[in-house]
């Protein structure tokens, strides 16, 4: 059995298109840095868990107009990448799941709104989808960060999925009913937070620290942060 496939579900961080919440505080160009930033993260720590030939990228949007484009095509190289279809997002989480029936498991599908993930954290997640069928990690806001499955070719996770409202504050535990209802044996991961809002991306930039060595999400804000403290001219 394979160590784990990365699955990766985002939007192209396109100035408008993403982090609106956000935007509506800081800017959506700002937004947008954002939201690049925090994808070139998940990238990274997905890769360095699972290395890239394990790795998917289920894409909404088109990366030609996303900011930061060089640096995310470099960082996808050697990714697996598709589009993501259907019609809402339950839908398009059901289908980049069974994209992948045939690819090794287990399966951890993140998004990318949580850049403080780490490597460990999604080899820890993998681990424990080996003594579970599915496996989901709860984020403060009453969502999901995380769904593990641990084998891909069981397709009642992925359909499970089907009729769960999204980005709602009941998510996960909607989620883990509908897992539990297909039958299967649910585990949990440690809680992590999305960065919807001023508040979430303080927190995450808090404890992701600063510096040279800082992550890229945690050094794009503090440049928001610190253009937002400077007043102007």
């Amino acid at each position: 059995m394979s160590t784990g496939q990365a699955l990766v579900v985002a939007k192209a961080p396109a100035v408008g298109e993403v982090k609106t919440r956000l935007g509506a505080a800081i800017g959506m160009a700002a937004a947008a840095e954002i939201a690049a930033a925090s994808l070139l993260d998940t990238l990274a720590a997905c890769r360095a868990a699972f290395g890239v030939e394990s790795c998917h990228l289920a894409l909404a949007g088109d990366l030609a107009h996303a900011v930061r484009r060089d640096e995310l095509a470099t960082a996808l190289a050697g990714w697996t990448l598709r589009p993501q279809l259907g019609a809402d997002f339950a839908e398009r989480l059901m289908r980049a799941h069974l994209d992948l029936v045939d690819a090794g498991g287990p399966v951890l599908q993140i998004g990318m709104d949580t850049p403080q993930v780490t490597p460990d954290l999604l080899l820890a997640a993998a681990g424990a989808c080996r003594e579970h069928d599915a496996v989901l990690g709860p984020a403060p806001d009453g969502g999901w960060w995380l769904l593990g499955v641990r084998d891909p070719r069981d397709t009642r996770a992925a359909r499970a999925l089907m009729g769960v409202p999204m980005s709602t504050p009941t998510t996960y535990a909607d989620t883990r009913r509908a897992l539990l209802d297909a039958g299967l044996d649910v585990g949990g991961t440690g809680e992590l937070a999305d960065v919807d809002t001023v508040e979430d991306a303080e927190a995450v930039a808090g404890l992701l620290g600063g510096g040279e060595g800082s992550s890229r999400f945690a050094r794009a804000w503090d440049e928001i942060a610190t253009t937002r403290r400077t007043p102007p001219a």
